[in-house]
């Protein structure tokens, strides 16, 4: 089958290979424009991009596709049969959704109508989900409402943060996906039912600052979810520190403020959390270092009980 391919970020990438080596021709790669990066702004391509221009795939990289005639006209050309879009960032116009033979169809990280949007595998994590999946249904110009062609849940491993889920989940939706494309026009569109809609909304830098007024659960949740991409980060004075690893620890009975930390073992850092909660920092990285274990910074440090984190 002759394809368009849409996708930017690594997750994307496990699906595309999975097409091509079933033996499907892609013939353009739609991927978003390089970004500055680090102090020097280099340009960095996305991961499709790279990968397309080592097999000679053509790339075309539209800052606003809506608004992008040369996008339109280039798919026109080709007249693919199928545009698959995975985790792509940009909403696409109907006069590209259907203009191929089976119009476009869309990879999405969660068990639809629940979390649509942008950061599904995140805000899974966040609110303590213990099953996710992955959805396969036709495009249209409302984000994510389009009619349901496959789908298929996954157990979220209690230890599991968002890269390894990730990993998963970019596996499993590759294969379906490649399932959904052999049987594609004699699938029936299931409509979703949107009552039962919830959301995922992109996720900022700044969402990641802790707040250790929330309970211990919440906090061991964020840092699940916020690893690596943006971090949960707090402050030890005026020194920023990404929270690597932790977890929710048993009541200590201490009256203490939020923030605080309770003790230091060689386990890691245990900090007062809101409703009298307490979280162990296991793993961290100070600012313009390398990760390393709570303990081992608390040395180099010198953290005492009583000193607090903001």
């Amino acid at each position: 089958m002759k394809l368009v391919f849409f996708g930017s970020p690594a997750i994307a990438l496990v699906s595309l290979k999975r097409i091509i080596e079933e033996g499907h021709r892609i013939e353009l790669v739609i991927s978003q424009p390089d970004k500055p990066t680090g102090r020097g702004k280099k340009l960095i391509p996305t991961p499709l991009k790279r990968f397309a221009q080592d097999l000679n795939i053509p790339v075309y990289q539209p800052v606003k596709i809506r608004k992008d005639q040369i996008a339109l006209e280039k798919i026109k050309k080709i007249n693919p049969d199928l545009n698959v879009v995975v985790a792509y960032g940009q909403i696409i116009p109907s006069s590209i959704i259907f203009l191929p033979k089976y119009n476009s169809i869309n990879v999405h990280f969660s068990l639809l109508p629940k979390y649509r949007g942008a950061s599904p595998i995140q805000w899974a994590l966040l609110n303590g989900e213990r099953k996710t999946g992955v959805t396969i249904f036709e495009l249209n110009e409302r984000m994510d409402e389009g009619g349901i062609l496959t789908k298929e849940e996954v157990d979220i491993h209690p230890e599991e943060g968002a890269s390894e889920l990730e990993v998963r989940l970019a596996q499993k939706g590759a294969d379906l996906l490649v399932k959904t494309i052999a049987k594609i026009g004699k699938i029936k569109p299931q409509k979703q039912d949107h009552s039962q809609a919830t959301y995922a909304p992109k996720i900022k830098k700044e969402d990641g600052r802790i707040k250790w007024e929330k309970n211990a659960i919440f906090i061991e949740r964020l840092v699940k979810a916020y690893t690596p991409w943006p971090s949960a980060y707090t402050f030890l004075a005026d020194q920023r520190i990404k929270i690597l690893k932790g977890k929710k620890e048993a009541f200590k009975g201490q009256s203490s403020s939020p923030g605080e930390i309770l003790d230091v073992k060689k386990k890691g850092i245990e900090v007062c959390c809101g409703d009298a909660s307490v979280f162990l920092i296991e793993n961290l990285q100070p600012e313009n270092k390398k990760p390393m274990s709570a303990y081992s910074f608390s040395l180099g440090a010198k953290i005492r009980p009583g000193d607090r984190f903001i």
